[in-house]
């Protein structure tokens, strides 16, 4: 399953795998395809620092990146995290004291503290992440919400560094290119996380026209090799899988309910909210998603806001597995998620579909397989 950007980069399958969890993007990078570690939950610049030092003892070498999120517009700029908490107001700090109150959700334990907190949405936390990230051998350094500051370009490419950018239509794609990124994400309606509002069969190939001749991965909805042939034929270098990682035996959502949850869920079980950090994003219905949804409540803040105001509730919520209210963000690819894999197997399983999917064609063509 090899590319031209799968060659630059000196890996043996174009499969690009985002995950927040270090041993699922090292077991990634070892069984030939390119882990990129997730940013976002690294508040602390010594946590990200243990878990690079980690990356290196446990990759034999090979290539991995790095993913961070840093908003193409700033909704606050120049103030602290306890400023910004501020802003939130209290009919909204009401209304999460209520829902969690209805669904009899505990406290947590006098000296217990919250999860991590969604600050990895602010500039100034993303740029610490860097200053860390850019002392490690990384290859790529991709961005969630589209192309980083021009400084973070130049940054990037000073030290031999690739930068994605994720985008959800051909015209952010081209404004992706404009600011000199290398690689453009196009990433479909069905994927996990923040999206767009275009599928996969019809963003891929608009991506690819616009930017041309730049390499596109595709993302969104593909979770087998399939798929995998499909983005290929539609003209992308590779794939960007996220969701599909989340029930291997390697990731560490530390909560069974929420693996069984995940592995009980069809394709239509998903919704695209704004619940969990003000920007839409897809991720599995619930009890808490449709509390924010719903038109009698206060509705979501924006970014970074929502994300400041929920992440105690989201802690209470995972720490005691409050069935109704438990989620995490996961793309309509889920529908296949219906047994615990490690990353090879999956690796292995994508392969051999790829091969099956590619033989079809050929057949179909009336050519002999090669």
């Amino acid at each position: 399953m090899k590319t031209e950007l799968s060659r630059t980069l000196g890996i043996e399958h174009a499969i690009f795998g985002f995950t927040p969890f270090p041993a699922v993007a090292a077991a990634l990078t070892r069984a030939g395809g390119f882990g990129v570690l997730g940013a976002v939950r690294y508040t602390a610049p010594d946590d990200l620092a243990r878990d690079l030092d980690w990356m290196q003892e446990h990759t034999d070498g090979l290539p991995y990146g790095l993913d961070v999120v840093m908003p193409a517009k700033k909704a606050v700029e120049g103030v602290t995290e306890a400023e910004i908490e501020a802003m939130i107001p209290e009919e909204h700090r009401a209304f999460v004291r209520a829902t969690l109150a209805k669904h009899g959700v505990p406290e947590l334990a006098e000296g217990e503290a919250s999860g991590w907190r969604i600050t990895g949405w602010m500039e100034q936390v993303a740029r610490s992440q860097l200053d860390v990230a850019f002392d490690y051998p990384i290859r790529l350094l991709a961005n969630a919400l589209g192309s980083p500051p021009p400084d973070v370009v130049a940054r990037a490419h000073d030290r031999g560094v690739l930068v994605a950018a994720l985008a959800g239509s051909a015209r952010h794609a081209r404004h992706h290119a404009d600011a000199g990124i290398d690689i453009v994400v196009a990433q479909g309606y069905e994927a996990g996380g923040h999206t767009g509002e275009i599928a996969s069969m019809v963003l891929t190939p608009e991506v690819v026209d616009a930017v041309s001749p730049l390499p596109v991965l595709a993302a969104g909805g593909i979770g087998s090799g399939e798929q995998i042939a499909a983005g290929l034929a539609l003209g992308a270098q590779g794939v960007w899988l996220g969701s599909i990682w989340l029930t291997t035996t390697e990731a560490e959502l530390h909560s069974r309910a929420l693996t069984a949850k995940l592995l009980a869920a069809g394709s239509g079980d998903t919704v695209r909210s704004r619940a969990l950090t003000g920007k839409p994003a897809r991720q599995l219905r619930t009890e808490w998603t449709d509390a924010w949804d719903d038109p009698a409540g206060p509705g979501p803040l924006p970014m970074p806001l929502q994300g400041l105001l929920v992440a105690e509730a989201v802690s209470r919520i995972q720490r005691y597995e409050v069935e109704p209210l438990l989620g995490t963000p996961v793309g309509q690819i889920v529908g296949r998620m219906n047994s615990e894999r490690s990353v090879k197997e999956v690796v292995d399983d994508l392969t051999r579909g790829f091969e099956k999917a590619v033989d079809r064609i050929n057949r179909i063509a009336g050519r002999s397989a090669q």
